[in-house]
């Protein structure tokens, strides 16, 4: 049987001040290709604090070269010393830990979403300093209502700290569809009445900040990378049952896009030949059976009083479960309908990837019968015979702020990019 790890109920692991933030890797996966300068900051970073002696040894250099280099980052103001937190046992003065600096820098991370755009400032270690949020949004906007909403989130967090727009030096911008990252293009999403726009350099020239852009999936995924479960681990993927479904894929420690930047989309790999019509207009796509719109599809069906039409789709799904749970056998069925197209999809990760953490994430996690005993069951059924044990499957459904974390995550490793430039 599949293991699963129900964390519905654990917060979201962000209030270590000194856990750090970005993914742990052994020197030997550490990339090579960067100065030790630069390197050097990040394993300061990852650790949260950590004393030279240990930075040395993590990167299997001499003590030397990294008190000489450590000095350099201090000078440049990107690091700063302390007194380490935890206990030593050696005697005399105070060991003195390095830290990153956390006014060395700020940035910003927002979520756009269907009913709520979620924002997050955080400062150059990772830590939250303030976080937005902006309700009662229409369906679908173009690109200049979408930003004037994201600059509207973005005064408020500027509002809060008494920040500038000049200080922070990088936003960070997720948001559902098909997003390619390495141009900053928009390709297509549902949130949007336009599609093939260059989103990064329209949002740079509003707000005169750098500007990163990503899939709402792959920015959860950075949550997981630099703030959660997937710290220490090589490779994992992460499942968001949302609006839509999406999917993001680790490996060695890196979000792996694809080769144009558009990979991973597992919400429209095809279950079904000239299947259910999906929202990107080809049919029989994974999504159009699991995501939200799919199951306000078949909503009616199962309610009471289907001739009382809901408020929106979230009432809708709230209605569809809550009947499930009373013992609505229709509502129940569409919920194990949904649940055993999502067993495939999972299946079938496992069968490309053999990650061994899958983590399902999402608002939709809240609707247990999408991982109960016998959809995992079935995923298992549905995988190559597993000698080596059974799938590691974990939930974890933080909240839009785990989202805002991701897209702070996005702009963290921009400016990661910009001080190295600054530290070469």
């Amino acid at each position: 049987m599949t293991e699963v790890i129900d964390s519905l109920g654990i917060a979201a692991p962000f209030d270590d001040a000194r856990s750090g933030c970005g993914p742990i890797r052994p020197e030997a996966e550490t990339p090579t290709t960067s100065g030790l300068r630069h390197r050097i900051f990040e394993c300061v970073r990852a650790a949260g604090q950590i004393s030279r002696r240990d930075v040395a040894k993590h990167l299997k250099v001499s003590p030397a070269s990294v008190t000489a280099l450590a000095g350099e980052l201090l000078e440049l103001g990107l690091l700063q010393e302390e007194s380490e937190t935890a206990p030593s046992s050696a005697r005399g003065r105070p060991p003195v830990a390095l830290s990153v600096r956390p006014d060395a820098g700020y940035v910003v991370g927002i979520k756009l979403s269907r009913t709520q755009h979620t924002a997050l400032l955080v400062d150059a270690a990772g830590q939250p300093v303030a976080h937005a949020s902006l309700k009662g949004l229409p369906r679908k906007r173009s690109v200049n209502q979408i930003l004037s909403e994201t600059g509207q989130v973005l005064d408020d967090l500027l509002a809060q700290t008494g920040l500038a727009r000049a200080d922070i030096s990088c936003i960070g911008l997720g948001l559902p569809g098909m997003i390619d990252h390495a141009s900053g293009r928009m390709v297509w999403s549902p949130l949007l009445t336009e599609s093939d726009r260059p989103l990064r350099t329209l949002a740079e020239d509003r707000f005169g900040v750098p500007v990163a852009v990503d899939n709402d999936t792959n920015i959860v995924t950075l949550a997981e990378l630099w703030f959660g479960r997937g710290r220490a681990l090589p490779d994992f993927a992460v499942v968001t049952i949302e609006q839509g479904v999406g999917m993001g894929l680790v490996i060695n420690h890196r979000l792996y896009r694809g080769a144009g930047g558009l990979g991973m989309e597992l919400g429209h790999t095809k279950v079904q030949i000239d299947g259910a019509l999906c929202a990107c207009g080809q049919r029989g796509c994974l999504e159009a059976y699991l995501a939200d719109y799919a199951l306000v599809r078949e909503a009616s069906t199962a309610l009471d009083s289907p001739e009382t039409a809901p408020a929106g789709p979230e009432v809708a799904l709230q209605r569809l479960f809550e009947q499930a749970k009373a013992g609505n056998e229709a509502a129940r069925v569409i919920f194990r309908r949904a649940g055993r197209f999502l067993a495939l999809g999972l299946a079938n990760v496992v069968n490309l990837f053999d990650p061994p953490l899958i983590i399902l994430s999402g608002a939709r996690m809240q609707y247990d019968y999408l991982y109960a005993d016998d959809v995992l069951a079935e995923m298992e059924s549905l995988a190559l015979d597993r000698k080596a044990g059974p799938q590691r499957v974990e939930i974890h459904a933080w909240g839009d702020l785990m989202w805002a974390h991701g897209a702070a995550a996005l702009a963290l490793s921009e400016i990661a990019d910009m001080m190295a430039e600054r530290a070469s």
